[in-house]
């Protein structure tokens, strides 16, 4: 089958949810509603990964739980591509931002907030510190769109970034540790797949572009999730495979449908914001599932990073 993104994509999202295009300046605020649901949805779905891989971390190699979660997702990635009759590749032309999504959410982020949700950072921990994703994925759009944000971006950045800092040198005691500089790779790679996501999803549907990301790396995921399978060890149980599935189901695949249709239905700007509610639902599952323990400076971060990013939200155009 000719691999066209033409005769796959005869209208963009907006046209379909909307029936035509609108005149600029004139919003379907429907559609922007309706984005901001789907977006609610992905942000639910995401909020459990952190508590979901440390569960599967209980079972498997972080090495395995990290990469055979994309393996996972391949499976019913390929199997909605070919129901739909389409090819299993993306359009040639678009390679490079599919390339940035393998690389950013597909394997950058399971692999470095795996590591260090192994190294020792609780699921608390590393929900505050990649709090700041929102404002990480304004600032990848911002270089990738050429926006002109007001002073006002920058300067809730800087105060998000200081937050995050005060509270993981405080916690560690004056010092960075690995896992927060593993939290920070992850946060930046997250935050490059979204953007990427969010651009292709104008004119491709949400599931397509995860679908093709899952199989573009395929190459990758599934030699290394075989070997790992082979060489590591593993004591399976009723709780880790479910936390296994949970990251290779949601988390890689499911999650991103609604996430990155909601992104391009209502707006990186406005659907993106919902996003701020993430680290708080990572810290109710954290004390819920996981048992752990935080104190104030912990939910006070958290809330100082959900204020900022916040801030970065209405200070981004001029």
């Amino acid at each position: 089958m000719k691999n066209d993104n033409s005769a796959i994509q005869p209208t963009s999202i907006a046209e379909r949810a909307g029936g035509m295009r609108r005149p600029p300046g004139r919003p379907d605020r429907r559609a922007a509603w309706r984005g901001s649901l789907l977006a609610g949805a992905g942000v639910i779905s995401f909020s459990g990964s952190f508590p979901a891989t440390v569960f599967a971390m209980r079972g498997f190699d972080p090495y395995l739980v990290a990469i055979g979660r994309a393996a996972v997702a391949a499976v019913p990635a390929i199997i909605c591509l070919r129901v739909a009759g389409l090819p299993l590749l993306p359009p040639r032309g678009r390679l490079g931002p599919y390339v940035l999504i393998v690389l950013g959410v597909v394997l950058g982020f399971p692999l470095f907030s795996g590591l260090a949700l192994d190294g020792g950072a609780s699921a608390a921990h590393a929900a505050v510190v990649t709090g700041l994703l929102p404002a990480a994925t304004a600032a990848c759009a911002v270089l990738r769109a050429g926006e002109r944000p007001r002073p006002l971006f920058w300067v809730a950045c800087a105060a998000g970034a200081l937050s995050v800092t005060a509270f993981t040198l405080t916690r560690g005691g004056g010092h960075f540790a690995m896992a927060d500089l593993l939290l920070v790779l992850a946060l930046l790679s997250a935050a490059v797949g979204y953007t990427e996501g969010g651009r292709l999803a104008r004119e491709t549907p949400g599931w397509q572009v995860i679908s093709y990301a899952l199989v573009l790396a395929v190459p990758i995921t599934v030699p290394v999730t075989a070997v790992l399978a082979l060489t590591t060890e593993a004591e399976p149980t009723g709780v880790s495979l479910a936390g296994f599935a949970y990251v290779g189901l949601v988390s890689m695949f499911l999650g991103f449908i609604p996430w990155y249709a909601g992104l391009a239905m209502g707006g990186i700007a406005r659907a993106g914001q919902l996003q701020l509610a993430q680290p708080l639902l990572t810290l109710v599952w954290a004390r819920w599932l996981l048992g752990e323990r935080f104190g104030v400076l912990t939910i006070a971060a958290a809330l100082a990073v959900l204020v900022c990013v916040a801030a970065t939200q209405a200070g981004r155009h001029r």
